[in-house]
């Protein structure tokens, strides 16, 4: 029998987020799929062991790639995607449940997330609501797959849930330092591949203007500074990866030319 409801993940070395991302979906999800993009810490074993339909993809730098992948491998009449490191909460599992058991139901929803930094949610700076589409009837939503930051696009109409979900992306200083360089290096190719060279008027834009507009922007006028420290620390992220950015483009070889 078709599942009302798939969940699809991504992950790479992800067997210590994986657990609380699976068991916030127990009891709503028919069917789990774990794209496991090249993991070495036992990441898809790990998905297997908690009930998981179990793919293996290389590790791509355009994560939507294989998000768009497993997606393709569920069944469900509706489709839930989450990464690792996202939790449903128990209101929005309810809200979840009588959205898709309803005969008017949207084809597709934005749910708003929370995001924590180092343990904490953050309510300021642009950080919540965050809205994001990530449920849909299956076939009416897709990642395009051509950038990292890209919003799913909806072929039909588009509902707004109120429960939020969780979003823990930086636990600690490792990990705020190493996702603000991937992401860094990933624009810097994405620029590289679409002609864009090194120069004076790129500088100023990605060490001094870009950067500063968005402190501006995320630490005052959005009140990121209500959230004290880690508001600041938020808006710092937004604004270094920017600097990295254009390190990044520096270093990085030219790009092929179809």
């Amino acid at each position: 029998m078709k599942p009302k409801l798939s969940v699809s993940v991504i992950a790479h070395n992800e067997a210590r987020e994986l657990p609380d991302c699976l068991a916030s979906v127990r009891g709503l999800a028919g069917e789990v799929v774990v794209v496991d993009c090249d993991s070495r810490d036992g990441t898809g074993a790990a998905a297997k062991r908690l009930g998981a339909r179990v793919f293996r993809r290389p590790n791509l730098m355009n994560l939507n790639v294989n998000k768009a992948y497993g997606i393709s491998k569920t069944h469900g009449e509706w489709v839930l995607y989450l990464d690792p490191d996202e939790r449903l909460t128990a209101p929005l599992r309810r809200e979840i449940s009588r959205v898709i058991a309803s005969d008017s139901a949207a084809d597709a929803y934005e749910l708003p997330r929370r995001n924590f930094y180092f343990g904490r949610w953050l309510k300021w700076g642009g950080k919540y609501p965050d809205a994001q589409r990530r449920l849909f009837r299956r076939g009416r939503a897709r990642f395009p797959a051509k950038h990292l930051h890209e919003r799913v696009t909806v072929k039909g109409s588009l509902g707004r849930l109120l429960e939020p979900f969780d979003h823990h992306p930086y636990p600690d200083l490792d990990a705020f330092l190493r996702k603000a360089l991937f992401y860094a290096d990933f624009q810097a190719k994405f620029l590289k591949a679409r002609g864009a060279r090194p120069g004076f008027v790129m500088a100023v834009r990605y060490l001094a203007w870009t950067p500063a507009r968005r402190f501006v922007s995320r630490y005052l006028l959005k009140l990121g500074f209500l959230d004290g420290r880690l508001g600041f620390l938020a808006a710092a992220h937004d604004t270094l990866t920017q600097v990295m950015t254009y390190a990044a483009l520096r270093r990085t070889p030219p790009a092929d030319r179809p």
